[in-house]
Order: C-alpha cells, then structure tokens, then sequence
C-alpha cells in the first residue's frame, strides 16, 4: 500500500490501552481489523456493503 491509512477505534472499546477493540479505515473501502493483532490481517468491505452492516446493527 502507498499511502498510510487513518484507523478509528471503536467507541464501545475501553479507555486501556490493551482492551480489545475494532478499529475502522474508510478511504474508498472499509478496512476492519482487531487492534491487538495489528498491523496483521484485515476484511475488506466495499463502503456500500460497509454502511449496509452499520445500519443492519445501529
């Protein structure tokens, strides 16, 4: 990847720096991985399939 993607936490995530969180990357996509094994793996959503599973769960 060229370019350095911005994560967001969870806001249902702790304060503590270890607590297990989801964290988000949306720049043309949605990129979602589990903070405690990052930079490891990710899934991969198209932002159209990313916003229909937000409002499935909201």
């Amino acid at each position: 990847m060229s370019h350095t993607r911005s994560w967001r936490k969870s806001s249902r995530s702790g304060p503590e720096v270890d607590s297990a969180c989801v964290e988000v990357s949306l720049a043309g996509d949605a990129l979602v991985r589990d903070s405690k094994t990052a930079p490891g793996d990710v899934l991969a959503f198209s932002l159209f399939a990313w916003r229909a599973f937000v409002v499935s769960v909201a």
